[in-house]
């Protein structure tokens, strides 16, 4: 009975002292998912990630992030994901929402679905205050806290930062061996990515599922591909 009793207050206890972080990777690139995680930790666990050096995935090596991924799975009170594919993003508009709405319902989803009193969000838009307001509504019962560079200010949404980037760079590396080629990145900014989607397009393999599945056709880089030469995109 005694054993019992200090079960629930230890449970209470988590429940209570817990804080979420979400955060997502993989917003612009042209090709792959979006990915979108959540991490739930208390207090004391939050502080093994920052003595670990978990921060913003931005500002760390894929060979760090992984390392830190498999910390943050093994010491994290629980974890979620949410694979967003190309195919999702394109309809967006046919299912009347924009890209904020449809992360932001992803988010809600994790948010739902993990342990904590206290929901720590990236926002995907500068206007805080209407993300916070709409979340509200998403996931009751919980504190939120909506800001810019949360993956920035709060180790929770940094760890969730790493595990999202760790997904999407698995994915990126799975979608290359299936296509059997090195498109790099699959960020616009890349010449790689760009030389890639160009002869896709230029040969007519962007309509077949096997290419089509991986490509965000509503982007406008596809469309700007017109106005350029495929020599622009030689490798660097």
């Amino acid at each position: 009975m005694q054993n019992l009793e200090l079960m629930k207050r230890k449970n209470h206890r988590i429940l209570k002292m817990n804080r979420i972080g979400i955060d997502e990777a993989g917003r612009g690139p042209i090709i792959g998912p979006l990915i979108v995680a959540g991490v739930s930790s208390d207090q004391e666990t939050a502080a093994k990630f920052k003595v670990a050096g978990v921060k913003d995935s931005k500002l760390l090596s894929i060979k760090r992030i992984y390392l830190l991924e498999r910390l943050i799975v093994s010491e994290c009170s629980g974890y979620s994901v949410e694979k967003i594919s190309p195919e999702a993003i394109d309809s967006r508009f046919a299912d009347g929402t924009n890209l904020n709405f449809l992360e932001l319902d992803r988010m809600a989803k994790i948010a739902n679905a993990l342990v904590g009193d206290t929901v720590i969000i990236d926002s995907p838009s500068a206007n805080t205050k209407k993300i916070k307001a709409y979340m509200a509504k998403q996931i009751p019962n919980k504190n939120l806290i909506v800001e810019n560079y949360a993956d920035k200010n709060h180790i929770e949404v940094s760890a969730a930062s790493i595990i999202a980037k760790a997904l999407r760079e698995r994915e990126v590396e799975a979608i290359k061996k299936e296509l059997d080629y090195d498109f790099g990145s699959g960020y616009p900014s890349d010449p790689l990515t760009i030389k890639f989607i160009k002869i896709i397009k230029e040969n007519g393999l962007i309509r077949e599922e096997k290419y089509s599945k991986h490509v965000r056709k509503t982007w406008a880089t596809l469309k700007n591909l017109d106005n350029k030469n495929l020599n622009e995109f030689v490798d660097r």
